[in-house]
């Protein structure tokens, strides 16, 4: 019996957790883009910029669905950014939710990080 197959893994084969990430950042994705189109980011540079960052961690999400590494890399980033938000947002205004929620992003961010779901890629 080899190295790798003992685990039951196979290259090529989605985990369980991928899925459930990628539905979680393409639901915050989609609200994040909502919020920038109605204007609660302002106008003019910080409202591209959001656009933007939606749109390259959609193309991730989709990306890493299909279990490409690009599309690992960009969701992984995603998470982190995401992650760093919520830390900032909780610095700011000690509202005990964004902590939460950072934290629980964070915990993605470390799930996508093992060395179990990088071998997965292609």
């Amino acid at each position: 019996m080899g190295e790798g197959e003992g685990r039951g893994g196979a290259k090529g084969q989605m985990l369980p957790g991928i899925a459930g990430i990628c539905l979680f950042m393409i639901v915050m994705t989609m609200a994040n883009v909502y919020a920038g189109l109605t204007g609660v980011y302002g106008a003019g540079a910080r409202k591209y910029g959001i656009l933007a960052v939606c749109t390259l961690l959609a193309a991730g999400i989709f990306g890493l669905l299909r279990l490409r590494k690009w599309g690992w890399a960009l969701v992984t980033a995603g998470c982190l950014l995401f992650a760093a938000g919520y830390f900032y947002l909780f610095s700011r205004s000690h509202a005990g939710f964004f902590l939460v929620q950072g934290l629980f992003v964070l915990v993605f961010f470390l799930y996508l990080a093992r060395q179990e779901t990088r071998e997965r890629l292609r």
